[in-house]
């Protein structure tokens, strides 16, 4: 997280930072010092606005940012949020509750947040030998208790408002007067609060000062006496007065987990899961309760607030993207389908089109008429129970096998904040094997993005007479996608935006779609194997990528433990199985980081999840060889092969030996002699034999040693022999040092060549290659190219015939040798520029 300290007030000249560079700000001289500082502040902290909303762009897309951004800036301050901390969180995560507020503040929202004490409380009355007693759930506070409770929450709070002042954020500590009280039951519980009223002028007065007001659930009686309130409760009693957006629960947990399958719980849409939700046998408890105090809550608010259960850490992303991070609770929007006009309200119609239909509002047409062209159609209309979201779609009868029409789709602000058209989609998807529809790029109509769309197709054609554009998904077959454009475009139709070959579409259109994605947004990776030393290599590139988030590491053995490494968020390590991939539709990519012969089910279930519709298309790179050899996935060297990595879905990311073998080779391929096969001798650090113990990654074995091993035939030999076209003979060892692989080749010319010859073909072939070097003179050493992302190459020594040459190299097994060679494969595949979050020391 970003801490930002507010700059000193300079007399005369101030500079603000705008987009990037700093311009002089000349003040007259006659100009007061409280008029320089007021004029500097005011710029600094719109210079600090602009700078931390470019920064949140990392955690989503600019979309979502700014859509977020302008819907909480929409209301008045103290309806942004109310944010509940509980204790643990002041003990375990003060800083990133400190970094992750100070975020919100920067770009002009001010949470009101309302924290507990219960850990603290505890550990407190324990040592003052004070045994906590408790009644249908509740705390009894008797009058010690409640002596110790009040320093308890001074004491956290003023630990909070510190915190905060130290990254710069103005905070106001308010431990009590605001929420007004009745005692729950004195002779049952003692001094326990039931909330009678709730006191918003301390809040909004902290609010106009510009500081966060910082609370803790203590009451008052109109008496003035102190009553302890449970924090939850104090959080909900104060949501259902101020009405925020978000009602923000703050845990380590960072959210609701399913008792049986132990994954995160993204979203519950109460309307349409409550009652079957409290039926499942793992619900009850605290998950129960919960569950039934959001219900409570959010019955009582506008359609618009939410519950977010989420941690310290991830709370930008669950306030700034669509996907979230945590689990989002809300009353969700039910769905309804009708196949006929009459089962559904024709005001309901008329009252989402009049509101949202551009060709309605600006008099083209009526509702009337366009209600009265449906009458004669095979058509079934989605809406949800409010009437936010209205999609129509109609099929030929005459000709069942044309694909069905979207003719409208429909929806309101609200409901895009509420991500409904997502679930729409979705259950359009399940209805309808292919489907086609237009968008007026000039229109405004639902309120989405035209990026919504084009995530959403397998290929596009732009009608150039009208300026619309036509989307598809699931039309296969050639000569049914010509008569389908033909028909739309009313002329004969070219080949559609985003398709590169029709025998190909399924798997190319994805490769196009991406394309067409805003490549600024950043995409999430997920990583399955991410035990190994590449795993964590590549968990340390993404963590400084702008534009790549991890969203998953899994890993059988280190199941529950915490992802260190990582700063962008806080992960802990699942186990995923095949089956749990299509669930995790937020994932742009996925990287196999798995042992040979172990990947296939993933492959195999996400070929069947895509085939099926139950999962949009990724893009997957397997780093074991599983796939090296199969010429319908992209070999990832992309110093060789950069144009198919552009787009690709599927990459087979090359063996660590294998890329430094063929980066020696790969220019002397004209020169090579046709009869007489290169000899290549490798030794690699120990950390290229796995983190799976043997004597070859067993630092005393190895000590004072060099192991060969897999003198013939090893699968490095083969690929290099694969790709290249030539026979290519290798022999490996393994040595006592951890990381760095050096090669030496020797390899029969068909002609006599001089050194300056060989280093000169070996200098032009690299001209532009940012991750090779090619040295001056000399060979590359493995010290010298540990923790480096590039391959070396010298030596080019050429016996006093001319016909053979003996090449050295080094290369980083973990680095170019698998990670950052991937991290070039994902940046390819995902339309970012190649060496994106890939240091070129």
């Amino acid at each position: 997280m970003l801490s930002i300290a507010r700059k000193a007030v300079i007399p005369s000249v101030t500079s603000r930072i705008v987009q990037g560079t700093i311009r002089p700000i000349v003040l007259a001289p006659g100009q007061q010092l409280s008029q320089r500082r007021q004029y500097y502040n005011e710029n600094t902290n719109k210079a600090e606005k602009e700078t931390i909303t470019k920064l949140l762009y990392n955690i989503g897309s600019r979309k979502e940012v700014e859509q977020y951004l302008r819907h909480f800036s929409s209301v008045e301050s103290q309806k942004f949020a109310v944010i509940k901390v509980g204790g643990a969180v002041l003990t375990d995560e003060l800083e990133t509750l400190a970094s992750a507020l100070t975020f919100l503040n920067r770009v002009g929202l001010y949470p009101i947040v309302l924290h507990g004490a219960g850990p603290q409380l505890n550990r407190l009355l324990e040592e003052a030998e004070v045994e906590p007693q408790y009644e249908e759930g509740i705390r009894i506070t008797d009058a010690q208790t409640l002596e110790i409770a009040r320093k308890v929450f001074m004491a956290e709070n003023l630990k909070l408002v510190d915190a905060l002042e130290r990254h710069g954020t103005r905070a106001r500590p308010i431990p009590g007067g605001v929420f007004v009280a009745d005692y729950l039951d004195k002779n049952k519980y003692g001094y326990v609060g039931k909330i009678t009223g709730i006191n918003k002028e301390v809040i909004e007065s902290s609010i106009r000062s510009g500081a966060l007001p910082i609370l803790t659930s203590l009451a008052e009686t109109p008496s003035g006496q102190i009553l302890n309130v449970n924090a939850d409760v104090a959080a909900a009693e104060l949501a259902t007065v101020l009405e925020p957006l978000k009602i923000v629960f703050l845990n380590e947990k960072n959210g609701l987990y399913h008792g049986v399958t132990g994954k995160k719980i993204d979203v519950i849409n109460l309307d349409e899961e409550y009652e079957d939700l409290l039926k499942e046998p793992w619900v009850k408890y605290g998950t129960k309760l919960k569950i039934k105090q959001c219900k409570e809550l959010l019955d009582g608010l506008p359609r618009s607030s939410s519950v977010a259960i989420i941690s310290a850490g991830h709370l930008h992303k669950e306030l700034f993207t669509d996907s979230g991070a945590g689990t989002l609770i809300r009353r969700g929007h039910k769905l309804f389908k009708y196949n006929k006009l009459d089962q559904v309200d024709p005001d309901k119609i008329r009252r989402i089109m009049e509101a949202e239909d551009s060709s309605i509002k600006s008099n083209e047409s009526s509702v009337a008429s366009y209600i009265r062209s449906l009458q004669q159609k095979d058509i079934a209309i989605y809406t949800d129970e409010p009437g936010q979201i209205l999609a129509i779609i109609t099929k030929d009868p005459t000709d069942p096998s044309k694909p069905a029409v979207l003719e409208k789709l429909l929806t309101t602000k609200t409901a895009v904040l509420n991500n409904v058209p997502e679930n729409l989609w979705n259950s359009i998807r399940k209805d309808y094997e292919s489907l086609t529809w237009k968008l007026d790029t000039k229109s405004k109509d639902g309120n989405l993005d035209p990026s919504w769309h084009f995530e959403r197709a397998d290929g596009s054609l732009k009608n150039s007479h009208d300026n619309s554009i036509t989307f598809f998904y699931g039309i296969d077959d050639t000569e049914k996608m010509k008569q389908t454009f033909n028909s739309i475009a009313g002329k004969k139709a070219t080949v559609p935006v985003g398709i590169r070959k029709y025998s190909t579409l399924h798997r190319n259109s994805f490769q196009s779609r991406r394309s067409f994605t805003s490549a600024s947004r950043p995409k999430n990776v997920g990583l399955i194997g991410a035990r190994g030393y590449t795993g964590r290599e590549l968990i340390h590139l993404i963590n400084s990528h702008p534009q790549l988030n991890l969203s998953h590491v899994s890993s059988r053995e280190l199941e529950g433990k915490r992802l260190d490494g990582y700063t962008k968020a806080d992960l802990q390590y699942v186990n995923l199985k095949p089956e749990d991939l299509k669930a995790q539709e937020e994932v742009d990519a996925w990287v196999l980081a798995l042992p040979n012969g172990v990947c296939t089910p993933f492959v195999k279930q996400i070929n069947e999840d895509v085939q099926s519709a139950q999962s949009s298309e990724k893009v997957l790179v397997d780093l074991s060889a599983d796939h090296r050899f199969d010429s319908t996935w992209a070999y990832g060297l992309p110093e060789f092969n950069r144009n198919n990595l552009k787009g690709a879905t599927r990459i087979a990311n090359p063996g660590c030996y294998a890329t430094g073998t063929q980066m020696s080779l790969r220019p002397l391929l004209p020169f090579l002699d046709k009869y007489a096969a290169p000899t290549v001798f490798g030794v690699s650090g120990y950390s290229g034999a796995g983190t799976k113990p043997s004597p070859k990654n067993d630092p005393t074995f190895l000590k004072d040693n060099l192991i060969p091993y897999s003198l013939t035939n090893h699968i490095h030999e083969r690929e290099v022999s694969y790709q290249l076209g030539i026979s290519v003979n290798f022999i490996p060892h393994v040595a006592s040092w951890f990381q760095g692989i050096a090669l030496t080749i020797n390899a029969p010319l068909d002609k006599a060549m001089t050194s300056q010859d060989i280093k000169t073909v070996f200098e032009e072939f690299y001209q532009n290659e940012k991750l090779v070097k090619v040295l001056e003179t000399g060979e590359p050493l493995v010290r010298d190219n540990a923790g480096k992302h590039y391959v070396r190459i010298g030596g080019f020594n050429v016996h006093p015939e001319g016909r053979r040459v003996v090449i050295t190299s080094t290369i980083d097994n973990l680095l170019k040798g698998a990670a950052t060679q991937a991290l070039q494969n994902l940046n390819l595949a995902l339309g970012f520029e190649e060496y994106t979050g890939i240091p070129l020391d």
